[in-house]
């Protein structure tokens, strides 16, 4: 009989920047196993803006992943590149699948500057633009003096972005996108359009870049043998690129590639109407079912539970969830910080673990505690809740939701 299908986060975003993440994952990939852990998702594995101290998300060379002497270090914060292969090589060799964490909409930490025209949009509605066209000076030119042109001789300069939120002449921070450009329009519409995130926003419309990126996806593939991707900030990225991009590296791989996205929203008809345009190319996380634990932790009491699935991913189109009960993103004092409390976690967690819809995930920082913000771990909890995940949740399930505060389900094996 096939068990039941986990994921676990294997990071958290304090972890100490001591490049240590990837040897310790070999050490665990053993327990990891035990416990009924069937996917893992990794962090960015390749060279951030910050180097050592990069959690991965500020990405500057997507080539490096812990092998060449660029951002003042060689190995990232999780590890060397030959450290990062050991591990996943472990990983698949004791039946686990590896995610890995892809982030191609921005790019940061440039080599040189240039100097562009560009306008100032307003930052909460960016389909308005406040200034005529200037000269600006922006950090768009990427020529990796560490890597030179191993593996790619792809130089980004800045007609391979749509805008930048830095001006170096004046010294002043603001969305400026460059003349002649324009943001993608199939993106969320949060801000009139959200095309524009962070750092130097990458144009997915520019045809060399989409096949530089097409490129780099097989490169990775093909080095790192991982099964599949968390992709980073998908709501900022028009829909219509990952479709085929995914496409494209599938016909390249000899393996069924996994892929989820992370599309941070708690409307359910914007998560499936993304679904919708992208062909169900990718899963997504249920950052609605995330939110109504959020609510449930704090209520005092006065949250109905029997509404805990309500005008979520998993209760509304379970196939394509990815179901969470906190990540690295809703710690405290993230920008996302959404942090359930502790006396939640344990039924939040069965709510996930134990039931027959959406693919459960983990968190890190749960399972192992995140010791610079003196937060214990659950992994007593945890360990119950996987086991009897492991051995015994299976079946037809029925449930129970009639009561404001004592629901149930049950599952016959």
């Amino acid at each position: 009989m096939a068990r039941n299908d986990t994921m676990m986060q294997y990071f958290e975003w304090y972890l100490p920047s001591d490049s240590t993440l990837w040897n310790k994952l070999t050490k665990d990939v053993k327990h990891l196993e035990n416990i009924g852990i069937s996917y893992i998702w990794l962090p960015p594995a390749y060279k951030g803006a910050g180097g050592k101290d990069d959690v991965g998300y500020g990405v500057y060379d997507l080539y490096d992943l812990g092998e060449f002497d660029q951002k003042g270090s060689i190995p990232t914060k999780y590890g060397t590149k030959e450290e990062y292969l050991t591990a996943i090589k472990a990983l698949k060799e004791n039946n686990i699948k590896v995610i890995t964490d892809i982030v191609l909409n921005h790019k940061m930490g440039a080599d040189e500057t240039e100097d562009v025209l560009a306008v100032q949009d307003d930052a909460t509605d960016r389909n308005v633009s406040l200034t005529d066209a200037k000269l600006i000076r922006v950090w768009t030119k990427y020529v990796f003096p560490g890597r030179g042109n191993t593996y790619s001789d792809f130089k980004w300069n800045w007609t391979h972005f749509h805008g930048v939120d830095w001006d170096e002449n004046s010294g002043r921070a603001a969305i400026y996108k460059f003349y002649g450009k324009h943001w993608d329009e199939d993106v969320d519409k949060e801000n009139g359009n959200f095309d524009y995130l962070m750092g130097a926003d990458i144009d997915l419309n520019n045809y060399d870049v989409v096949n530089e990126l097409k490129k780099w996806g097989k490169w990775y593939l093909d080095t790192t043998n991982a099964d599949g991707f968390r992709l980073d900030a998908v709501k900022h990225i028009r829909a219509e690129f990952f479709p085929e991009w995914i496409e494209e590296l599938q016909k390249n791989s000899d393996r069924e590639l996994y892929t989820v996205g992370e599309y941070w929203s708690t409307n359910i008809d914007v998560l499936n109407n993304y679904i919708q345009k992208t062909n169900g190319c990718m899963k997504l996380f249920d950052v609605p079912l995330h939110y109504n634990f959020y609510r449930a932790s704090r209520s005092n009491g006065e949250y109905d539970m029997s509404k805990i699935f309500e005008d979520t991913l998993v209760g509304n189109n379970p196939w394509m969830a990815v179901t969470f009960v906190d990540n690295h993103d809703t710690e405290p004092e993230q920008g996302l910080e959404s942090w359930i409390l502790d006396w939640f976690k344990p039924l939040a967690y069965a709510l996930i673990l134990l039931r027959k819809d959406g693919l459960p995930c983990v968190f890190y920082g749960d399972y192992y505690g995140i010791p610079s913000k003196e937060i214990s771990d659950k992994k007593s909890i945890l360990d119950t809740l996987l086991n009897v995940r492991k051995f015994y949740a299976y079946g037809e399930q029925y449930d129970y939701f009639n009561d404001l505060n004592i629901i149930g389900f049950t599952r016959l094996r």
